[in-house]
């Protein structure tokens, strides 16, 4: 594979830390959720930034995935939902729902285009056979 970027990060502190990326234009305070046993609050932390970078990712990927098949994305959308829970070798482990929105397309075509964007997103290679994903295309609005 021939490397067109690569993104570096930095984390000091684990889960109740800071990150920030060699650039500077990512820094946040880390907190573990509530829901682990943590204080939560408004830090963030690493699911919410998988979930952020996967999102992002598979949104351009269908937005790829509609050119190629000669179809507007239109107002397409996003939404990645990452759980996290232990697994049976006393670590943790991902799941991943990836929430579709095509509203200008019909559900089949809609559908098409997010198995081809499943197929060519780089955080979907990254984690296919590792990580449950689901990939989900949400209905249209009704037109009242």
């Amino acid at each position: 594979m021939k490397i067109l970027y690569t993104a570096e990060a930095t984390a000091i502190g684990g889960r109740e830390g800071r990150v920030r990326s060699s650039d500077g234009a990512l820094d946040h305070d880390l907190a573990i959720p509530k829901e682990l046993g943590g204080p939560g609050g408004v830090a963030t932390n690493p699911e919410q930034l998988f979930a952020a970078g996967y999102a992002a990712c598979f949104e351009n990927a269908v937005r790829l995935a509609a050119r190629r098949n000669r179809t507007p994305a239109g107002q397409a959308s996003v939404t990645a939902r990452v759980g996290i829970g232990p697994n049976d070798s006393g670590g943790f482990e991902l799941a991943v729902e990836l929430h579709v929105r095509l509203p200008d397309l019909d559900r089949e075509l809609a559908e098409k285009i997010a198995a081809a964007a499943h197929q060519v997103c780089p955080y979907s290679n990254a984690v296919r056979g590792n990580v449950d994903v689901q990939v989900i295309v949400d209905p249209a609005p009704e037109v009242i």
